[in-house]
């Protein structure tokens, strides 16, 4: 079977079409869009892995894998008469345009905060039903960026702290309750106050412009690089990792810390 379009994009739409049709695949023509629904999550993930390597290739064919993606959605709801993939570009076409006012339109903003706080009121002005500003927050987001979303929320209709001296405060309350939590052994103490923990954390990332999920992430990988090393060492040694003292993986990990992981970057 050939395609017969020849522009990149209306060459993906017939693929989608041919893909599902009749003579198609047989895997293709039974996905619905909730059982691709992990499918997009997996794909997005990949694009970020993608641009966090800095691999120009990698994240051209991540793209498309998500760029297919949305087609493969489209597709189905064509299928249901719903929308199609044009009406989904015109979609955010219009979207776009209406909520920068001061590119297509004669608002005035000259710095990024002025741009979200605007960004915002259109938002809110878009859905009238909205009752609350966080109702815009994806459920399903991981939930320290979901906290770290939320908190953004909040601070753009003013309810936020004035400094962030006042948030590492809120920082040794919570921690002070933790401890408290922990001696009383009062397990749904204890749970709830290392929610509040996480949350306030989050919060300091937002006042200080670093995203807690992106630091968490490359604090993640740099155990995993140092972890592997001591992995690496205690196998080349006559003893099993499971018979190391504690002082003596402390000391491998030591050297890890130094500077010595380069080879497993």
């Amino acid at each position: 079977m050939e395609l017969k379009e020849n522009e990149p994009l209306y060459k993906l739409k017939e693929l989608a079409s041919i893909l599902r049709s009749e003579n198609g695949c047989a895997w293709d023509k039974a996905q619905t869009s909730q059982t691709l629904k992990p499918y997009l999550i997996e794909e997005a993930y990949e694009v970020y892995d993608a641009i966090d390597k800095d691999n120009k290739d990698e994240l051209k064919e991540e793209l498309g894998d998500l760029l297919y993606q949305v087609y493969a959605h489209a597709q189905i709801a064509s299928e249901q008469m719903s929308f199609n993939i044009d009406d989904i570009a015109n979609s955010i076409i219009t979207k776009l345009i209406r909520r920068h006012p001061h590119v297509f339109g004669n608002s005035k903003m000259d710095s990024p905060t002025e741009v979200i706080k605007k960004w915002e009121e259109i938002k809110k002005s878009e859905k009238p039903e909205r009752l609350s500003v966080l109702e815009g927050v994806p459920k399903n987001l991981p939930s320290l960026l979901k906290a770290y979303r939320i908190q953004q929320k909040v601070s753009n209709v003013g309810f936020d702290w004035d400094k962030i001296d006042d948030v590492i405060n809120k920082l040794d309350e919570e921690t002070t309750e933790f401890k408290e939590a922990i001696t009383s052994n009062d397990k749904e103490s204890i749970f709830e106050e290392m929610g509040d923990i996480l949350f306030t954390l989050a919060n300091i990332s937002r006042f200080l412009g670093i995203n807690p999920e992106e630091a968490l992430s490359k604090t993640i990988d740099k155990f995993v690089r140092r972890f592997q090393y001591v992995e690496k060492e205690t196998a080349n040694s006559a003893k099993s990792i499971n018979d190391m003292s504690l002082e003596e993986l402390d000391d491998i990990w030591e050297r890890a810390k130094e500077g010595k992981v380069e080879d497993l970057k």
